[in-house]
């Protein structure tokens, strides 16, 4: 059941004595006992009635009732808290009688009290409470409340919720026996463009029988769907930018371990989980030991998933992948294996369950652009994170002295091995940053889902084709095709579902690998000879 804090039901009564303090009508004895004892839909009229001229004591009354603190001695109502009764008029102490009975509320006054308290909200002093409420009568309107309606927008000076105070007015009035009144209501509602409006006038039309009104209702019910219209077009191409950019974040490590050195990496995903272990590791140490500065953790676990998931790929390119250069088979195998001992691993030290990763609070909520359209916190941090990594990599291999070897080494290696480069050591340095990456990406992934030693698996594939699609070793073309990806598969997904857009998304590739085998970007220079 709701409840609503001792905070606002505080605020609550002084704004309803400011409200109220002229108003010859408060709490009564004998509305007390009709809100106590008799049949139900008695009781109910009798909190109707209270809710036409509401007052703090008749506030503080119905939340006792839905606390379950109030007793009955004959017809003598009680509040009782801690142990200690007393009078819900007067608010004078009074003696407990031990043949006091607990006022029984079955669910539908329990309903009716929880839908009272929450439109006495619409008089607190807080308009974030004020709005809630607001739209909440919007989305159920009830024509009970219609009183309190009105004497709340009498006072409301905020712009916002007063607009919000009008539109549910109207949805109150949608249902009026005047009608013009239904008709100036369904005009105004066309500017509430939710689809619980949506649905309010299309019951309403259902039974209207004035064609005058018929043709308003319809017309209100076309402005909002097309402004839903608007909001699912704009919602799928959030989606698929937000998947792009994941998948960019997933194929950049690719782009090098695969596309610059050849190597077939199929524990590229398995690098992404230690990435997304590591973020948690930091979220636990920070929660344990700097409770305080939780919310910035994730400036500690980007650069930790990075370090953790390329010292993991240093180690296994020295022990393992320098001796399996030059055999893809080889090294498909070898990493495929690879893959499977990294997930036993991390089933062996964090057990086999998925592990949750907290957002930061600065991370959670997102921004409300449209009824139907919100874009989160998290996923617009990610695709600001993604952007922000791949600037730093093409910084990194175009610009720096490191990059400049690598380019070197995978392009004409006994030549710079001539020139005095250290080919294996490039070799390492280049796939521990590629590895570094995929654990930026599995720090990424853990701030929009949970955590599991099967994490990697659901995106290894993906991240194939985005740097297969994209040209290999060509970081313009993984950055269009991750993009590309994304949105063709959400736009699908709208019109054929999940597995047939996969599907239409892998049939789309292997026609175009036919016709274009290079890809979007073809690689230049030697290596393309080679």
């Amino acid at each position: 059941m709701t409840r609503i804090s001792s905070f606002s039901l505080a605020a609550l009564t002084l704004s309803c004595a400011a409200l109220f303090a002229s108003s010859a009508m408060a709490l009564t004895t004998e509305q007390t006992r009709a809100l106590t004892l008799g049949e139900t839909d008695a009781r109910i009229t009798a909190l109707q009635q209270a809710l036409a001229s509401p007052d703090e004591k008749t506030a503080a009354f119905m939340q006792a009732m839905a606390d379950d603190a109030v007793k009955v001695n004959g017809t003598h109502v009680l509040i009782v808290r801690d142990g200690k009764a007393s009078d819900p008029v007067t608010g004078e102490a009074q003696a407990l009688p031990e043949a006091a009975e607990d006022v029984i509320n079955n669910n539908r006054m329990r309903g009716e009290i929880d839908a009272a308290l929450a439109a006495l909200q619409l008089l607190s002093p807080d308009a974030a409470l004020r709005l809630a409420a607001t739209k909440a009568m919007l989305k159920e309107p009830d024509p009970t409340k219609l009183a309190m309606l009105d004497k709340a927008l009498a006072t409301e000076q905020n712009a916002g919720v007063k607009t919000q105070m009008l539109l549910a007015r109207a949805a109150v009035m949608l249902n009026s026996t005047d009608p013009k009144v239904r008709l100036a209501a369904a005009k105004a509602l066309a500017d509430s463009q939710t689809p619980d409006t949506q649905l309010l006038l299309n019951q309403r039309l259902s039974e209207e029988q004035d064609k005058p009104v018929r043709s308003q209702l319809e017309a209100s019910l076309s402005t909002i769907q097309a402004a839903l219209n608007w909001g699912e077009k704009l919602g799928a191409l959030f989606t698929g930018i937000s998947l792009g950019s994941i998948l960019l974040l997933v194929a950049l490590g690719l782009a090098i371990t695969y596309g610059l050195m050849g190597v077939i990496n199929m524990a590229h995903g398995e690098l992404m989980m230690i990435g997304a272990y590591a973020t948690y590791v930091v979220q636990g140490l920070f929660r344990q030991y700097l409770p305080g500065m939780f919310d910035a953790y994730l400036l500690v676990a980007v650069p930790a998933s990075f370090l953790a998931a390329a010292l993991v790929g240093a180690v296994l390119e020295r022990l393992v992948l320098r001796h399996l250069y030059g055999r893809p088979l080889e090294t498909l195998l070898a990493t495929w294996g690879i893959s499977l001992g990294l997930m036993q691993g991390v089933r062996s030290v964090f057990g086999a369950q998925n592990v949750g990763v907290e957002n930061p609070s600065w991370m959670s909520g997102g921004v409300q652009l449209l009824a139907n359209l919100s874009l989160p916190y998290n996923r617009l941090v990610i695709i600001g994170f993604a952007l922000f990594v791949l600037v730093g990599m093409t910084l990194l291999i175009s610009k720096t002295r490191l990059g400049l070897f690598v380019r070197g080494v995978t392009q004409n290696r006994p030549m710079a091995s001539a020139l005095g480069v250290n080919t294996a050591r490039i070799d390492t340095y280049a796939f521990s940053l590629g590895c570094g990456i995929a654990g930026l990406a599995g720090c990424a992934l853990s701030q929009i889902g949970n955590v599991g030693p099967d994490l990697g698996q659901n995106y290894i594939v993906d991240a194939f084709m985005v740097v297969v699609l994209g040209g290999v070793g060509q970081l313009a073309g993984t950055v269009y095709a991750a993009m590309g990806l994304g949105l063709m598969n959400k736009l699908l997904e709208g019109v054929a579902g999940a597995v047939l857009a996969k599907i239409a998304v892998l049939v789309f590739i292997i026609v175009f690998i036919q016709k274009r085998p290079q890809g979007l970007f073809a690689m230049k220079g030697r290596s393309a000879e080679a």
